[in-house]
């Protein structure tokens, strides 16, 4: 989000708006260029910048939503119904919204290793933490859906057998 304070301090430190950063911050590189080039347009574009820079602000922070909006739009129609949520550092993350999510998550990654996953794949693919995916695997284990099984080199695996193939080396 831009800032209203930082858009002024800038117009300030800029000559009263004659370098147009305050421009360039709100993201108008080629008017920005422009003022820079121009000296504000002969000062008469950094004068009128002073009262409309609220205005340009509100301009930019929509401008900067729908972009958001529209990213969010194309993760969805590739990952499906998923929402996005924002996390601490001010950045969106793909988050599945219900448990029937997750376990449609574990059933598609699981078919695209023939039935097999572990923790670590489905963390990844979900953009959950790894105890979750262990979790949620747990979970599937308990409910008879999927089973715990170490592979012959020792690393624990757990498996949807509906989905697995037959010729993978196994240990009971």
């Amino acid at each position: 989000m831009y800032s209203t304070g930082i858009a002024y301090l800038l117009w300030l430190c800029s000559g009263c708006g004659v370098l147009g950063l305050h421009r360039f911050y709100l993201g108008k590189t080629g008017t920005g260029l422009l003022w820079m080039l121009t000296g504000g347009l002969g000062t008469i574009g950094a004068f009128y910048d002073l009262f409309t820079l609220p205005g340009q602000v509100r301009e930019a922070n929509i401008r900067e939503a729908i972009h958001e909006e529209s990213i969010r739009r194309k993760v969805e129609e590739r990952q499906g119904k998923n929402s996005w949520r924002n996390v601490d550092d001010g950045k969106f993350r793909i988050i599945p919204q219900e448990k029937e999510k997750i376990e449609r998550v574990i059933l598609r990654l699981a078919k695209e290793n023939k039935g097999i996953l572990t923790a670590s794949e489905l963390a990844l693919s979900a953009n959950i933490s790894i105890e979750d995916a262990k979790k949620d695997l747990d979970a599937m284990v308990s409910k008879g859906f999927a089973e715990l099984r170490v592979r012959q080199s020792g690393s624990l695996v757990y498996t949807i057998p509906d989905l697995m193939d037959s010729n993978e080396p196994l240990v009971d």
